[in-house]
This record gives C-alpha cells, structure tokens and sequence, in this order.
C-alpha cells in the first residue's frame, strides 16, 4: 500500500530531526573541547614556581606537625599540600556553601576583593572548577592572607569561635586528640591560603610576619 504525502514528508522530518539533533549532541561536546584544547593550563609544577608565604607560616607555627606529615616546607611539600587541600574541599562539599568567582556587579569586590579573571582558572587545581552560585559562606577565590593560618585553624575546629553567626559544621577531623592540625588540616589551610595568592595585595599583609628568607 503507498504511503501517502504526509506519512513520506513526516519520515523525512524524523530522519532529519534525529540527524540535527545527534550533530548538535557531538557538536555541543565536540566545540567547547577545541576550543579549550587551544588554552595553556598550568601545572602544578607551574603553580609551585610561586609557593604563597604563608605556606613557609605554616611549617613554622605547626613545626612538629608539619614535619611528620610533610616535611620541609618547600615547593614539592607544597604542591603535595595544596593538592591535598583542593581534594578534601571537593570531598568536604565545601563548594555547595562557598563560590570561587567574585563578580562585577552588586558590589561583590567590595565584599570580597578583586573581581575575577579567566586566566586563573586554567591551572589544574581548577579542575573541576568551582566557580559555584551559591554563598552561604563567603566567597574564597580572594581568601589568600585575608586571615591568618590561627584563624583558619580555629574556624575549621570550631566555626562560631571566629563567627559567632557562622552556620558551618565544625570540622574536628582536621586535627588529632591534642587538638593538633593533622595532615588534612594543615592541608586545607594550605589550600585556603593559595586561593588568590596570586594577586600580589592579597598576602602583602601578612608578609612581615614571614622569616626574611622565606620572603618572596
């Protein structure tokens, strides 16, 4: 039995709706990824070429504990760190509560200092990024020298210590019975204080805390 106009024209639309749609598909995936291929991103060996002063801080505040769980306090020890630190903060879900992208409306720089750029997310510790939409917290990309490595400590141990009207869980599993810093605690601090060390107003505040010959 012949098909009629409609049935014919309707097989075609499918067939060619199906192919638009596979070729938008691979297209959509295919595209970004050129694209992206093309952008130089840093490594951690690059990352490391300008390890942040208050990693060189840290080792000599927590100097027992920082020694067993990384040594000296150098650039190896530092990309062993600082990676440590990005992985327990993907794990942590801290992202769902905290940004990374400080962005050119409502003030937000005021709030949170220097409005981001692209070239700082194309290092490996950005991958996945975590530009996120969310602030229940404060957003971080800026965190760098903001607070001392102190601080940092006693708001993981106990947030509402620092701030009162914090909301954060407390993260007693960053430290050991004395209530020490343990390897992720020192880490996460690590991590903490690399984010936005590469704007140079960001640890100029801290800098004459820091031994001469670990200055930059």
């Amino acid at each position: 039995m012949a098909r009629s106009p409609i049935e014919r024209f309707s097989a075609v639309f499918l067939i060619a709706g199906l192919v638009f749609f596979a070729f938008s598909f691979i297209a959509s995936g295919l595209v970004p990824w050129l694209m992206m291929s093309k952008v130089p991103i840093q490594s951690l060996d690059d990352i490391a070429k300008n390890v942040p002063e208050n990693f060189y801080k840290l080792a000599a505040e927590y100097p027992e504990e920082f020694k067993l769980h990384f040594g000296e306090a150098n650039k190896e020890s530092f990309k062993q760190a600082v990676e440590l630190g990005r992985d327990i903060y993907i794990a942590e879900a801290c992202w769902h509560c905290h940004s990374q992208q400080v962005r050119p409306v409502s003030n937000e720089s005021q709030r949170f200092g220097k409005v981001s750029y692209a070239s700082e997310y194309s290092n490996v510790l950005q991958m996945p990024q975590m530009m996120g939409t969310r602030r229940v917290g404060p957003d971080l990309i800026r965190e760098a020298g903001k607070r001392s490595n102190d601080w940092h400590m006693a708001h993981f141990f106990k947030p509402v210590s620092v701030v009162p009207v914090s909301v954060m869980p407390e993260f007693t599993w960053f430290f050991d019975k004395a209530k020490r810093p343990n390897k992720k605690g020192l880490a996460m601090v690590t991590y903490m204080q690399w984010l936005g060390s590469w704007i140079k107003d960001s640890t100029d505040a801290m800098s004459q805390s820091i031994p001469a010959e670990h200055r930059k």
